[in-house]
């Protein structure tokens, strides 16, 4: 989705990327993955500054003077021209919009200012919660710091941002792993939703939290966990102009059965794209060979609920 904004919509302004991925390196990659560009080039790929724990060392010249990185511009860009003729897969195409991203975002300090959380109230900052750098097995860390960044990165004019909070593959421990996270996930989340109705970005700025999939109804026998489940999982939507404080769709009274008006996940992404206004009816980007695609599969809209 990252990818399709920034194909679709571009950069709000010179320096600013148009899609973060703020999950550190995961254990198990996909869960701190944001998602790659896939045909669309590696222009559009996400800008992921926290990947080795530091938000802000990415945005470091580390002694180079300007002056020395033009330089080394300037040679790279002397290299792509010998192969640019023979290149028939985009990639020097991205490699070249890439670049000058990149070029913009070192050379500006309107990207690193927004990383910069020390510029934000200690109070705001407590009413996030500063969490954990410290990473959950395989999992993320638990960095409430990066609910209050996301923020700062959409207000700067980042259009997508992605995070990664603790781990929730819980097949074992799960009451005592529920009593840690859940606590913190609500303080942060909250947070989040009560600083964009007060800087009156909620109309614009939608949210949405969620897993791969559901967990079993009943916890097992052996380990006091709960298992995969893919029947059933919930989703939480908030801001983006939606019509929010509802329920949609119920289930069964164990949790483990959709009963009515079950929402697929294709629905939620849709509604997504629909806040930022594209729609999803026909095809808006194509693929290597030139054939359209379309945003969502299954043929479904919006949640007509919400929007």
């Amino acid at each position: 989705m990252g990818a399709a904004l920034s194909k679709l919509h571009g950069s709000t302004k010179p320096g600013m990327p148009p899609f973060v991925g703020l999950a550190p390196n995961c254990g198990h990659k996909q869960w701190g993955d944001p998602g790659t560009a896939g045909f669309l080039g590696p222009a559009h790929s996400p800008f992921t500054p926290n990947k080795d724990g530091n938000a802000r060392e990415d945005m470091s010249l580390k002694g180079m003077t300007i002056d020395r990185l033009g330089n080394r511009k300037s040679l790279l860009d002397s290299f792509d021209t010998l192969r640019r003729d023979v290149d028939t897969t985009r990639a020097i195409e991205g490699l070249d919009a890439f670049n000058q991203q990149a070029m913009a975002m070192l050379t500006s300090s309107q990207l690193a200012v927004a990383l910069d959380l020390e510029k934000e109230d200690p109070k705001l900052r407590d009413r996030y919660g500063r969490g954990s750098k410290k990473k959950q097995s395989d999992g993320s860390h638990k960095l409430l710091d990066d609910f209050l960044m996301a923020r700062r990165l959409v207000e700067a004019g980042v259009r997508c941002v992605t995070i990664a909070f603790s781990r929730w593959d819980w097949h074992g421990g799960n009451f005592k792993r529920a009593r840690q996270d859940m606590p913190m996930l609500d303080q942060a989340l909250t947070a989040l939703v009560e600083d964009l109705h007060t800087r009156g970005m909620d109309k614009d700025v939608s949210v949405v939290v969620w897993g791969e999939f559901g967990r079993t109804p009943k916890v097992n026998g052996n380990k006091g966990g709960r298992d995969h489940w893919t029947r059933v999982m919930g989703a939480l939507m908030a801001g983006g102009g939606m019509r929010n404080g509802q329920m949609i769709g119920a289930t069964d009274r164990l949790g483990g059965e959709a009963t009515s008006r079950p929402v697929h996940i294709q629905e939620i992404i849709a509604t997504l794209y629909h806040n930022v206004g594209i729609g999803v009816g026909s095809p808006l980007l194509s693929d290597l060979n030139g054939r359209p695609q379309f945003l969502t599969d299954s043929g479904r809209g919006p949640i007509k609920e919400l929007i």
